[in-house]
């Protein structure tokens, strides 16, 4: 008996280990998610990283330099203030990758458990989080952080909260629609027998929850985590080229931008918003390919194909 336990146990760690390498094995023979990986690890070593290794990191003005071209010594040129084009690109990275993701982490954990709560419970508590959410997802979600930015600029918050306040905004209204499609997801599957079997077994809600029912809803999660990174960067760009999101001199992709805000520097002067443009173009593609790629490798109806 003991001897049979044992095995028992041996096999389902081999099942379990299986199951992650079949997944991790499709994912690595989808060519351009390898690509799109890859990429995305370069440009977080390019943001966090690459600074580092500039002897341009001064914010001084530099009037003998102002508005020059892509050189040997400034790569991509310099900006109206005589500032390193490239340096700025890669310290403007720091700042849109780190919103995007820090939006996304807030709203995922915010959106997953309420929708969790209210697909489980149902009821009043599902009136509740349900009615509070169509209220937000009325609203479109541009124009609603255009007003709050633009309240927070009357108000003269500081520069340095900025940045906090943009992610949490960010965060405030991507958690409604994550939370309608974790509701949707949970309403089916605590209908399913192993969930039957978990309450004749006298499991505590809580254990239900997160042992049983959210793993089953981790594809929608991935799916939804790089899109819901992908908005948070084109938002924070939106709202930063609107001068109402990270106001320089902290860079950020979207207030590169709005530094071309002329016809002379958008005709004769491209370095100066080419780059975060393609830089916020490549980003996003590669995190909605890599996305789905991932959820193609983990979904269980993915397997046949």
């Amino acid at each position: 008996m003991f001897v049979r336990k044992i095995n028992n146990s041996i096999s389902a760690t081999k099942k379990s280990k299986s199951i992650w390498y079949e997944s991790f094995h499709r994912l690595t023979k989808n060519k351009i998610a390898i690509v799109s990986a890859a990429f995305l690890i370069f440009m977080i070593l390019f943001s966090f990283i690459g600074p580092i290794f500039s002897p341009y990191l001064s914010d001084n003005v530099d009037v003998s330099m102002i508005k020059q071209a892509p050189s040997i010594s400034h790569l991509l040129g310099t900006d109206d203030y005589g500032r390193d084009v490239l340096t700025r690109l890669m310290l403007a990275g720091r700042i849109s990758l780190t919103v995007g993701i820090v939006s996304m982490i807030l709203s995922l954990i915010l959106g997953t458990l309420l929708g969790a709560v209210s697909g489980y419970y149902g009821g009043i508590v599902d009136g509740i989080i349900m009615r509070i959410a169509d209220i937000l997802m009325s609203i479109p979600g541009l124009p609603l952080l255009i007003i709050i930015a633009a309240l927070l600029s009357e108000l003269k918050v500081p520069t340095d909260y900025r940045l906090y306040i943009v992610m949490l905004m960010l965060s405030f209204v991507g958690w409604p629609g994550l939370a309608r499609l974790v509701r949707g997801q949970i309403l089916s599957l605590r209908e399913q027998n192993y969930m039957k079997a978990a309450d004749v077994l006298g499991l505590s809600d809580k254990r239900k929850i997160l042992n049983h029912l959210l793993p089953n809803v981790f594809p929608l999660l991935i799916v939804v985590a790089t899109l819901s990174t992908a908005s948070g960067i084109l938002s924070e760009s939106s709202l930063s080229f609107l001068g109402l999101g990270v106001i320089p001199p902290t860079p950020s992709w979207g207030n590169m931008i709005s530094a071309a805000n002329n016809l002379m520097d958008f005709q004769k002067r491209p370095w100066l918003w080419v780059p975060p443009g393609v830089a916020i173009l490549l980003t996003v593609i590669a995190i909605n390919i890599l996305g789905d790629a991932v959820r193609d490798a983990l979904d269980p109806k993915m397997k046949g194909r």
